[in-house]
């Protein structure tokens, strides 16, 4: 039992983060805190002062743990991986788990190579960006290879004849085959040495060296080259044309504002690069109501900024960060990028003209997507709310459905889906392949699916939380009476008694009317989100069953007919799926049918014909 009052009294004075549980054992927040006695206790003292949304996580709180380290530098980046790690329902979270493209140019190699990248990498490679297009990195670097022929394969090249014969890309001119001795190194190097140039923005060599390519093959009547050098040409300037924003002193700045509308909130950022915006992209927030604008800058920018390796010299921010976070992320930043960065917030001239933007920006984003929000929260956690006002329960984090599927009996399995907060959550989906039931036995099948999921509920496999140490709020059963009184003979067998089992009531013509719940049923609006909601569940546990019930009988059905008769080979059974589409087919035909085949003679015939009589006896008298 956890005592609040002296859990509180040992609480120590030393930095460190702070971890908030609910009844249920889930990670509600966490913080991070310069001295955990005085944080900690500020949340269980007097609520004057306090946010309705911190009163609401208070009274939620079941227990807390906590880790100290060392200094508060420690603390932020602990308390950033645990908030990414445990999406903490009290946090303020940024929706958007982004990470952007790099242009890497392998500068140690004898032959570089120009490759799209996904991270920032320590090692001798040089990198461009990020880039918040990845499209555009993509179109950049057809452009690059086009124009000078650079190689993308894996080998390692010295400058000797390395391989048999050169790949595709050199037949069809958009590589020089230097494992084929085609180019030189300096030659190779000075072409790398201009895609360098032009990947830092100087886009006249690479436009000066088109434009004479192009007169040179139109002036030797090669017009279909001089075309191609055109097209190649035009990709340039419209590439130098994105690049309109520019900044006369030539800094690496991200320019961040935000807009707020109830618990939601949209990041605008803008990315300047050498002088030039890279691009710009936004980001959502959640869970920002009733904070201070202060405090929401700083949770995304250490959300953001955990995630992404790239750090640049100057924040430009519209909202001041308070002292305490602004010192400390701007130490924490430093130490990221192994040089000062600066936290500036503008208040005249053409930065503060550039924060305008991006909140202005901002706000229009938040203003088109006021009613998409609104109707993805009604679908999703508005549905939720509806369905556990129906079942009088006080709230539904996470749903779990199953389903079994099978053919007569063959190759039965079952399926489960996790849904939470109205989404579907497909890391936490399972598949079972039945073990213990044979034939068509839908109850006795769910009973071990159910048994074998609930007997790992709350373990975790070497200290790391899977989909089964999670208990679900409420399991929905696709059957009724029948299919909620086996899960709840299951859950009582195993001593898990929190957990609510509600079955789906269906009409004449299969469709559900109603819900099963405490032995009554419930009727439910077919007009409904919530209705929608257990549809769409409904829908999608089916689908995973199905799907992973289809691709065991494609790969066993045909072994265990087929390849079962006596005589029937590879060759033998190709000619029989080639002649007949279907078992049933296959069945129905004489011995005189299946002699006729090239690959057949009587006795093997006579076999098969045989075999599928035998069968029907088998489970005739079965």
């Amino acid at each position: 039992m956890f005592d609040l009052e002296e859990e509180l009294k040992k609480l120590p004075a030393k930095p460190g983060v702070y971890i908030m549980h609910d009844a249920h054992d889930a990670i509600i927040y966490v913080g991070k805190a310069i001295s955990l006695k005085n944080r900690v206790r500020q949340y269980f003292q007097s609520s004057r002062g306090k946010s309705p949304k911190i009163q609401q996580m208070v009274a939620n709180i079941a227990y807390f743990e906590y880790i100290v380290v060392d200094s508060e530098m420690e603390a932020l980046v602990l308390e950033c991986n645990l908030i990414k790690e445990h999406r903490p329902k009290y946090n303020t979270m940024l929706k958007d788990d982004k990470s952007y493209p790099y242009i890497r140019v392998t500068v140690d190699e004898p032959f570089p190579r120009v490759l799209y990248a996904r991270r920032q990498k320590k090692d001798k490679s040089k990198y461009f960006g990020p880039f918040t297009n990845a499209y555009a990195v993509k179109e950049t670097l057809e452009l690059l290879r086009k124009t000078y022929q650079y190689r993308n394969c894996n080998k390692q090249l010295t400058g000797k004849k390395e391989a048999d014969r050169p790949c595709l890309y050199h037949h069809i001119g958009q590589c020089k085959a230097p494992c084929q001795g085609g180019v030189t190194v300096e030659e190779y190097r000075k072409n790398i040495d201009e895609i360098l140039e032009f990947l830092g923005g100087n886009y006249g060599i690479l436009t000066k060296k088109l434009s004479a390519a192009m007169q040179e093959a139109s002036e030797n009547l090669e017009f279909e080259k001089a075309a191609e050098y055109r097209d190649l040409l035009n990709s340039v300037n419209k590439l130098s044309q994105q690049q309109k924003v520019s900044d006369t002193e030539g800094s690496n700045r991200d320019i961040i504002a935000f807009a707020t509308a109830g618990d939601e909130a949209v990041v605008q950022v803008f990315f300047i690069r050498d002088g030039k915006m890279l691009g710009r992209e936004h980001f959502y927030l959640t869970g920002v109501q009733h904070e201070e604008r202060a405090d929401i800058m700083a949770d995304f920018i250490k959300q953001y900024y955990a995630g992404t390796p790239y750090i640049p010299r100057e924040l430009l921010l519209g909202e001041a960060l308070n002292e305490e976070d602004g010192q400390l992320i701007g130490d924490w930043l430093s130490k990221k990028r192994g040089g000062r960065v600066k936290i500036l917030v503008p208040q005249r001239g053409e930065k503060e003209r550039m924060i305008e933007l991006a909140y202005k920006n901002a706000s229009l984003v938040l203003q088109q997507d006021a009613e998409k929000i609104k109707r993805e929260e009604a679908r999703t956690t508005g549905a939720v709310r509806q369905i556990a006002d129906w079942l009088g329960m006080a709230g539904i984090c996470r749903i779990e459905s199953y389903d079994i599927s099978n053919t007569s009996g063959f190759e039965s399995v079952g399926s489960m889906v996790v849904y939470e907060n109205g989404r579907p959550k497909k890391n936490d989906y399972r598949k079972f392949r039945i073990r213990t039931v044979a034939g068509p036995d839908d109850y006795a099948s769910m009973r071990e699916v159910l048994t074998r999921r609930f007997l790992h509920a709350g373990k975790s496999t070497e200290g790391q939380e899977d989909s089964f140490s999670r208990l679900p709020d409420l399991i929905l059963m696709d059957g009724g009476r029948g299919q909620v009184n086996v899960c709840l003979e299951v859950l009582s067998e195993l001593g898990v008694d929190r957990v609510k089992v509600c079955g789906m009531v269906k009409d004449d013509h299969h469709r559900t009317r109603g819900l099963y719940y405490n032995n009554e049923e419930i009727p439910i609006d077919p007009g409904s989100e919530a209705f929608k909601l257990i549809t769409r569940i409904q829908d999608e546990t089916h689908r995973f069953a199905i799907e992973f019930h289809r691709s065991l009988r494609g790969k066993a059905q045909v072994h265990s007919v087929l390849d079962d008769i006596p005589g029937i080979g590879a060759v033998r059974r190709r000619a029989l799926m080639k002649k007949y589409q279907s078992l049933e087919e296959l069945k129905l035909a004489t011995p005189e049918e299946l002699a006729q085949l090239p690959e057949f003679n009587r006795r093997v015939a006579n076999q098969v014909y045989e075999f599928f009589r035998g069968r029907e006896e088998q489970t005739w008298k079965d």
